[in-house]
């Protein structure tokens, strides 16, 4: 049987992101991978266009971190935009159309920021990557 390749050590050192994105998608809902990726790009874009200018010039120079994290419920969607906003962090709620997979008006997704990564993460730390 061959032998796998050794891992390469990289030189580079790791980038420090100070800014990111989180977006949430809801787990108890069934949808497709293409959906749920189409979700979390409306909440992306949502939430960047309500962000304060300075923070997502300082995002885009970094390379726009995103991450994508999942909510077992909607009621968990709607607490963490109720404490984002709080903090002054920008927020986009995703409510589908219903013309494809799910009821109309189900709420989807959350996007938070961009804003300071060590913000979004007192707000997201305790949900796990999607």
């Amino acid at each position: 049987m061959p032998k796998p390749p050794e891992k390469q050590i990289s030189s580079r050192p790791e980038p420090e992101f100070r800014y990111k994105q989180c977006i949430i998608i809801r787990n108890d809902v069934k949808m497709s991978c293409g959906k749920r990726c189409a979700q979390a790009a409306h909440a992306s874009i949502g939430a960047y266009n309500g962000a304060d200018k300075t923070l997502t010039k300082a995002w885009m120079s970094e390379g726009q971190k995103k991450v994508v994290l999942k909510a077992n419920d909607e009621r968990t969607l709607f607490e963490i935009k109720v404490i984002a906003e709080r903090a002054g962090i920008s927020t986009s709620l995703i409510q589908d159309a219903g013309m494809t997979e799910i009821p109309p008006g189900t709420i989807t997704a959350l996007g938070l920021g961009p804003a300071k990564s060590d913000e979004l993460d007192k707000i997201t730390g305790s949900l796990t990557l999607l």
